[in-house]
């Protein structure tokens, strides 16, 4: 782009969209002087800022299930300054910068979407999602799998790899069949703790039927559009207040849980059930 169109460009956007961008280059200016002048910046790689991205990337998760606008408002800004600081470590040794991270998803949007940017027809969320798959197998991945990272919770890689088999339309047709699935593992993990089979559970198989149950279960939720991931974590929060209104009130009455029956502890149980 010549700078006359560049400059073209510019006058043609909203007075919001140039803020936009002098916010953006203003992160960028910070970066840099950063990466000059402070000890920590200038010590950091890749690798020492991947555990705290991975923090990063958690709070944001917390923020959005909590829906609270100012906290995601500032864990997108700690998040943003991650992908820069990435990018201008990279730039150092010449390897890319962030105008070719932005270039290269831009790119990568517009040949994934060839219903909007070309002349393929996608009508329905699921046709656009098998339109998805079938490029990146285009692209050189050697399986529709092959996108899911190894390193994703098992909760949500079963989710993922399910979402991706189904858009090679490897998938069942009705949530019934899915749900007679759930079942079948159910019961398979049960045989597996028989009691009047009067011998010692086979732990790895038993293991091996609750994964089973468990990936059912997860295929099940998003046959019905529940992301199980989402919900797990919704419980654990909710586990997390009631227990801790349980601690409260039975340092109120004088009490430590350790000393308490389980009938007396549920009483408070149930108060945090209605109270929260």
């Amino acid at each position: 782009m010549t700078t006359n169109n560049l400059d073209e460009k510019i006058d043609a956007m909203t007075p919001r969209r140039r803020e936009q961008l002098l916010a953006f280059d203003r992160l960028l200016t910070i970066m840099d002087e950063l990466r000059e002048q402070c000890p920590w910046d200038r010590k950091q790689t890749w690798e020492s800022l991947r555990h705290l991205t991975i923090e990063e990337t958690y709070e944001l998760s917390d923020a959005i299930l909590e829906n609270d606008a100012p906290e995601v408002r500032k864990e997108l800004g700690d998040l943003l300054l991650h992908l820069v600081f990435y990018a201008r470590i990279a730039s150092e040794t010449g390897a890319f910068d962030i105008a070719d991270v932005l270039n290269g998803i831009c790119e990568k949007l517009i040949s994934r979407h060839p219903h909007i940017y070309g002349n393929t027809k996608a009508e329905t969320e699921e046709e656009v999602k098998q339109n998805w798959e079938q490029l990146k197998l285009k692209e050189g991945n050697k399986s529709v799998l092959g996108g899911v990272p190894g390193s994703l919770p098992a909760l949500v890689k079963a989710m993922r790899i399910q979402e991706k088999a189904r858009g090679a339309g490897f998938d069942w047709e009705e949530k019934q069949q899915v749900w007679e699935k759930v079942e079948e593992e159910m019961q398979e993990f049960k045989a597996e703790f028989n009691a009047e089979k009067n011998e010692a559970i086979d732990r790895q198989r038993a293991e091996g039927e609750f994964g089973d149950l468990l990936f059912s279960l997860v295929n099940y939720a998003r046959f019905i559009d529940i992301n199980p991931e989402t919900a797990l974590e919704r419980t654990n929060k909710k586990f997390i207040r009631r227990f801790q209104y349980l601690e409260a009130r039975a340092k109120e009455s004088g009490r430590d849980l350790k000393d308490m029956t389980l009938a007396e502890m549920d009483v408070f149980w149930n108060e945090a059930k209605t109270a929260l």
